[in-house]
C-alpha cells in the first residue's frame, strides 16, 4: 500500500530486517551482560542496532539517531536536533531471554518533541505496526496488505473495561489507580503482556487503556505512541499535557496514560491518577 508518509514504507521494511537480525539469538542460550543501570543487553540487541542505523543512515543520513544501544550523547548535542530517530533495537530484552515472543523492534521519527511516526514489529511473526498522529495507523503482516486499526471509544453491552499493563513493573501508585477504576467503571480485565505491544493493543481496540505510572525510556514508548495517536488515541502526562519528546539530560520518562482520545471515561481517569 502507499503510506501518507514516505518514510513509513522503507521504514517498516527496515523494523522487519531487524527483527530477522534478532531471530538467530532467540531461545539459543544467548549470553546476557548488564549495562550500568543493570539493564540486561545482548548480542541480538546489538546485531538489530547496526542494522537500523546502517538502514537509517542510507535512507536519511541528515537525520541523527538516538538508540538505546548508543544513547551516550551529550544533551548539549542532541539540543540542537530538529529531528532525530528514536529506537530500540530490541524492546523487551528480559522478554526475549526468557523464551517469550512478547519482545519487539522500535522506531520512531520524532520532530521539535513531538513524534511524526512509529513503527512497532515482532519478530518471531512478521506482525508490524505502523502509524502517526494526523496519518492514521494500520496492523500487517510480512507480504500481506496491512488493515487499518483504530481505538475502541465506548464499550459494547457486556463488554469488560480492558487495562493492560506490564507483566514485569507495576507501582503502588498504579495498583491505587486500578482500584480506583475498578470502584469507577466496574469489574476490571486485566491483560499483561509485555514491551510496547501494550500501546498496539490500545491502538487496535483491545484493550481501553495502558496507565504507566513506573519508569520508562523515551525508546521504550516513542514508536508505539505513533501507532497509538494514529489510530484516534493520545498519551497524556498526569497533568493531561500530550506526552513529549524533548532533548533533556535525562532519557527516562515521567509517568503516563494511553488512551482513546475521545473515551468518556477519560477525565475520570486523569482524575484517578493525579490523585
Amino acid at each position: 500500500m502507499t503510506y501518507p508518509h514516505p518514510l513509513m514504507a522503507p521504514v517498516v521494511e527496515l523494523a522487519l530486517k531487524a527483527g530477522e537480525a534478532i531471530l538467530p539469538f532467540w531461545r539459543a542460550n544467548v549470553q546476557v551482560n548488564h549495562k550500568a543501570d543493570e539493564s540486561p543487553v545482548t548480542a541480538a540487541d546489538m546485531a538489530a542496532h547496526d542494522v537500523i542505523v546502517a538502514g537509517l543512515l542510507a535512507l536519511s543520513p541528515d537525520i541523527p539517531i538516538l538508540s538505546e544501544e548508543d544513547a551516550d550523547i551529550a544533551q548539549s548535542v542532541r539540543a540542537s536536533w530538529q529531528r532525530w530517530w528514536l529506537v530500540d533495537p530490541l524492546d523487551g530484552t528480559k522478554e526475549f531471554i526468557s523464551g517469550s515472543e512478547e519482545f519487539t523492534v522500535n522506531i520512531a521519527l520524532v520532530e521539535q518533541g513531538r513524534v511524526v511516526f512509529g513503527v512497532v514489529s515482532m519478530p518471531t511473526n512478521g506482525r508490524f505496526y505502523v502509524g502517526g498522529a494526523g496519518l492514521g495507523a494500520w496492523r500487517g503482516d510480512r507480504g500481506g496488505e496491512p488493515s487499518p486499526i483504530a481505538v475502541r471509544n465506548v464499550l459494547a453491552p457486556g463488554e469488560a473495561f480492558t487495562v493492560v499493563a506490564s507483566r514485569r513493573h507495576t507501582s503502588p501508585e498504579q495498583e491505587r489507580l486500578l482500584d480506583g477504576l475498578s470502584g469507577s467503571l466496574g469489574e476490571l480485565q486485566l491483560t499483561s503482556i509485555g514491551s510496547s505491544l501494550k500501546f498496539c493493543l490500545v491502538a487496535e481496540g483491545a484493550a481501553d487503556c495502558y496507565p504507566r505510572l513506573a519508569p520508562t525510556s523515551q525508546w521504550d514508548t516513542a514508536a508505539a505512541q505513533g501507532v497509538l495517536e494514529g489510530a484516534g488515541g493520545e498519551v497524556l502526562d498526569l497533568g493531561g499535557e500530550p506526552f513529549c519528546y524533548p532533548p533533556r539530560e535525562s532519557l527516562l520518562n515521567a509517568s503516563f496514560l494511553a488512551l482513546p482520545a475521545k473515551a468518556a471515561w477519560r477525565g475520570k481517569l486523569l482524575e484517578l491518577a493525579r490523585s
